[in-house]
């Protein structure tokens, strides 16, 4: 029999867009959220230096490892079914977190946090497709996706030091959950349902030793950051990294219904949307950590002004993502992107002449409105690139992909840039002052992010040409699915 379909007839597409939009926006804003509150959390549930960072990796690992199953998920279970479950656990844990009073119960509700993000950034974006067909309306919904996702960073940093120095830390998570529910009650009520597209069942060796080696991997870089890169134990989870990955190869060639499906690479542009979304997020979640350290610990702003701070990046990045789509009918995808991440880069090369007796106007908001409009471009065209020509069935998968690489991409960008700018800072204690050698450190950290983007510009003047010319063009789709019987 056919379900009914409880949503509203008379809403439209934009009306779902939003909701789902609003999803991608609260996941975005609880990955930066808490970076200013850090030392009051610490204070607060009595963490070390050390254990601090574990408020951040928790959810960091949990998302970035889990991103593939809950993009398979998805599209086997609903990408419907897989969002409102992926909304009420995030909203769930982000209570739970605002309530907790020692460590382990904050760190256990940050990984549960990253847990339902990974089901809810996949199934949100596979529904944007399924709504919006190729062509200028889906330009369109990514140009609001992208600026809803660079927006969340931003945005987190603001509320964060808003929250923080008005009520406390716990009301940054209790404003989440707030927002989640509200968010899950939209998507309840305005995105349609659709019968899961997926067929086959999970390879449920393939995800395991999949989701096992982006954990270690994860997890060995985040430690890395701490304990060094020699370190017994980050080695050893480097290795089983090795180990899981080649396991998994293995694997997915004798599975009949793999994880990631060679189908998924017929394209080619899959493999080149992904590769620069690394490269972009290497650098997108070290902007987040180092600026705000520099405008706080260098420049001696408060939490409140450095969350104020943000607001020229965020629109910056809001118009950047409703301008892409047009720059990129009028001068091509490929020019698109690699001037999006060359801008960018002049941005960070900015920024990387920060120094100690600086100010705000002088040496932050000039420049980081500049990557503001590069990033959210290349943003923006990349998530197109990297879901282009995908068959309707894998959408949820291509969706989890290109998350997962930015999220691995930001994990390796921050713990290489992190070492960099702690051994830049090292070697200038001793013959500086403390604050010049912490500000040579930062300056470290965004040369070598301006010089990675610069790469990343390169390769996508290369791979995208190359492959714009061999890709056939998908075929449309139709707005939304109904549910009918399988």
């Amino acid at each position: 029999m056919k379900p009914t379909d409880t949503t509203d007839p008379r809403r439209g597409p934009g009306t779902a867009l939003a909701a789902l939009a609003a999803a991608q926006f609260t996941v975005m804003l609880a990955t930066s959220i808490v970076n200013v509150a850090l030392p009051q959390i610490r204070d607060g549930v009595g963490l070390s230096d050390s254990g601090t960072t574990w408020v951040v990796n928790a959810y960091g690992l949990a998302f970035g490892a889990l991103l593939l199953v809950g993009g398979r998920a998805a599209d086997l279970l609903g990408r419907r079914l897989v969002l409102l479950a992926g909304l009420a656990v995030f909203g769930i844990s982000s209570l739970a977190a605002g309530l907790a009073t020692s460590s382990t119960v904050l760190i256990a509700a940050r990984a549960v946090q990253g847990l339902g993000a990974a089901a809810i950034a996949p199934a949100a974006l596979a529904l944007v497709m399924d709504l919006f067909p190729p062509g200028p309306a889906r330009g369109r919904a990514l140009g609001v996706w992208g600026a809803v996702s660079g927006a969340g960073g931003a945005a987190g940093v603001l509320l964060g030091g808003v929250l923080t120095q008005a009520w406390g830390w716990q009301w940054i998570f209790y404003v989440v959950a707030i927002g989640t529910f509200a968010v899950l009650a939209a998507v309840a009520a305005s995105v349609p349902r659709a019968k899961a597209t997926g067929r086959g069942r999970f390879d449920v060796i393939g995800t395991a030793t999949v989701t096992l080696a982006l954990t270690a991997l994860v997890w060995g870089l985040t430690s890395a950051r701490r304990s060094g890169w020699t370190d017994t134990a980050v080695l050893g989870a480097f290795a089983a990294t090795a180990v899981l990955l080649t396991a998994f190869v293995l694997v997915e060639r004798r599975h009949p219904n793999p994880l990631l499906p060679p189908r998924l690479f017929r394209t080619g542009r899959v493999s080149a949307g992904n590769l620069l979304m690394a490269l972009l997020g290497s650098v997108w979640i070290a902007l987040f950590f180092f600026l705000p350290l520099y405008q706080q610990q260098v420049l001696g702003l408060s939490p409140l002004v450095t969350g104020l701070g943000q607001l020229p990046l965020a629109f910056a990045n809001m118009l950047g993502s409703t301008l892409a789509p047009r720059i990129s009918r009028r001068i091509g995808s490929t020019a698109t992107v690699t001037g999006a991440l060359l801008a960018e880069a002049a941005g960070l090369l900015w920024l990387s002449r920060i120094s100690v007796d600086g100010s705000y106007l002088a040496d932050v908001l000039g420049p980081t409105v500049l990557v503001g409009l590069g990033l959210s471009v290349a943003f923006v065209q990349l998530t197109a690139l990297s879901v282009e020509g995908v068959p309707q069935q894998d959408a949820g998968l291509a969706g989890g992909l290109v998350n997962t690489t930015r999220q691995v991409g930001g994990a390796i960008g921050l713990a290489v840039l992190a070492t960099l700018a702690g051994t830049t800072t090292a070697h200038a204690a001793g013959h500086q002052p403390h604050l010049e050698s912490l500000t040579a450190g930062y300056r470290t950290a965004f040369a070598v992010s301006a010089a990675v983007l610069v790469t990343a510009a390169a390769l996508a003047l290369l791979l995208t040409r190359r492959t714009e010319a061999t890709s056939p063009r998908p075929a449309a789709q139709p707005a939304a699915a109904t549910d009918r019987p399988a």
